[in-house]
């Protein structure tokens, strides 16, 4: 029997928020962390959180083992790990988060027939409020897929996608929450214009893009169709909507996500 449930190898900002948001349904001594940066764990550790532990710890005693180092470390990283994981007698399943790093890759890095769950989360999950893509492979079991829900089930939406669409997936909830800090921050500042406080400003445009958001989700409506219902003829809306497509928003939130895009499969 495993030692931990969930073993974290990295903690930088989408490690850290991941193990958050499992510290909300594992005891610390069911969550394990590691990082290069002892300062990237240490919150986790001081709060009570999580247990610390180092790399090779946790790939030998973690029934899940989260991979959250960047694609150009996983080279290093294995060199570390895959004696360790190919040893393994135990049944376990490696989680990667590597962006445009597919399955096969991985198991080719590990060496061994454990079952790998390919996952793309963002850094809302720290707040119970991301999306958390996955696609499992094939030797991955119904029980292991429970217990990776489980344990990540605070972390907001999970959602099953396949790996060809992985990438796509990345370009628009990997990187589209930079876009909406971007789009928030412009709003709060066409309002300071306006002559609006800052901290109000950024308040209710923080505000106006989660009810937004909630509308979207829970009326299962088209975007368009909302946005028509808020634009009254000859309104103040319409004329706002007339000034983001003469500055062309949408092509370039298109061309956004699209160069996220080919940047992850290059």
């Amino acid at each position: 029997m495993s030692k931990f449930t969930f073993g974290f190898i990295g903690c930088g900002n989408m490690g850290s928020a991941l193990a958050f948001a499992a510290s909300k349904i594992l005891r610390a001594d069911e969550l394990a962390v590691c990082d290069t940066d002892p300062a990237k764990t240490e919150a986790l550790v001081q709060s009570g959180a999580a247990t610390l532990s180092e790399a090779g710890e946790i790939a030998a005693q973690s029934r899940y083992v989260l991979l959250a180092v960047k694609p150009q470390g996983l080279s290093s990283l294995f060199a570390q790990i895959r004696y360790i994981l190919q040893k393994r007698s135990d049944h376990f399943v490696l989680v990667t988060m590597a962006a445009g790093t597919s399955v096969s890759l991985i198991r080719e890095f590990a060496g061994c027939d454990c079952p790998i769950i390919r996952i793309m989360p963002n850094t809302p999950v720290r707040v119970g409020e991301g999306l958390i893509v996955y696609t499992p492979d094939r030797f991955t079991t119904a029980e292991d897929l429970e217990g990776f829900l489980w344990g990540l089930s605070c972390a907001g939406r999970l959602d099953a996608i396949s790996e060809a669409q992985m990438d796509a997936a990345m370009a628009l909830s990997g990187c589209g929450p930079a876009f909406v800090y971007q789009f928030a921050e412009a709003l709060a500042d066409g309002a300071v214009e306006c002559g609006l406080p800052r901290e109000k400003a950024n308040v209710y445009a923080a505000q106006t893009l989660l009810g937004a958001a909630k509308m979207l989700l829970e009326s299962g409506k088209h975007p368009g169709e909302l946005k028509d219902a808020v634009c009254s003829p000859g309104g103040t809306t319409i004329v706002g909507v007339h000034a983001l497509e003469k500055g062309g928003m949408r092509g370039t939130v298109m061309d956004a996500v699209v160069s996220a895009y080919r940047k992850a499969v290059k």
